[in-house]
């Protein structure tokens, strides 16, 4: 384990989904959650309100093993009837789950979809917002901003471009190409986000984001969260 070390987060909604974690050990990520893969060394899992006592936390971790594309219908052969039978998952694979103790709460309620952060944030995180750097935190609030403006962009998290500079970013598909905001510095192919705490740096980043969009022809749907 390694300071550096991504981890991914998800979320575990039903009991006989953690059961196959815990017997078969694997998960299910839909492509359109991660288009160009999964970039993590471990995997967490994060409990909704159907596991009672461990409901709002993530209670348990594994090293990731390995990684493959599979259709929903071959995942699960006994829900072949299910509308996205046919989509695409990755189905990471993982070794034995661990406990995180303490676990990490959601003490303030937070939406949870995916997340990634690094190995030493998530050792000594004990609620959700730990798990979060800055660039992270500003990114998310920039993203909520946009879906607020109706504009559909797309989260990159820090950790998950660990590799290639560490930046958090945002992708906006628009009618003339995407729009990509970053909050490492000045590129030829990125607009460059200043991380702020303060409402004007957000909407500032916002500001900035839509000019863009507009200058490239206008986002190509209006937003619709992650499900």
């Amino acid at each position: 384990m390694y300071p550096e070390d991504r981890v991914l987060v998800g979320v575990i909604n039903r009991q006989r989904d953690f059961e196959r974690a815990q017997i078969e050990h694997w998960y299910r990520v839909p492509f359109g959650q991660a288009p160009k893969g999964i970039h993590a060394e471990y995997i967490a899992f994060f409990f909704s309100r159907a596991f009672k006592d461990l409901n709002g936390g993530i209670h348990y971790y594994a090293r990731r093993t390995g990684v493959e594309l599979v259709r929903r219908r071959d995942l699960l052969p006994d829900e072949a009837s299910h509308p996205r039978a046919n989509a695409l998952y990755h189905k990471i694979q993982f070794g034995e789950l661990r406990r995180k103790d303490p676990p990490v709460l959601n003490s303030d309620r937070r939406g949870v979809a995916f997340i990634y952060t690094t190995w030493d944030r998530f050792e000594d995180a004990r609620v959700l917002a730990d798990l979060y750097s800055e660039a992270d935190r500003y990114v998310d609030r920039v993203f909520h901003a946009l879906e607020r403006s109706g504009v559909r962009s797309q989260r990159v998290w820090e950790a998950e471009r660990a590799g290639s500079g560490g930046a958090a970013q945002l992708h906006i598909p628009c009618h003339d190409g995407i729009v990509i905001a970053s909050t490492v510095g000045a590129r030829d192919d990125a607009i460059p986000l200043t991380v702020g705490p303060s409402v004007d740096a957000v909407q500032a980043g916002v500001e900035t984001i839509l000019k863009a969009v507009e200058a490239h022809g206008g986002p190509l749907t209006s937003q619709a969260r992650n499900e």
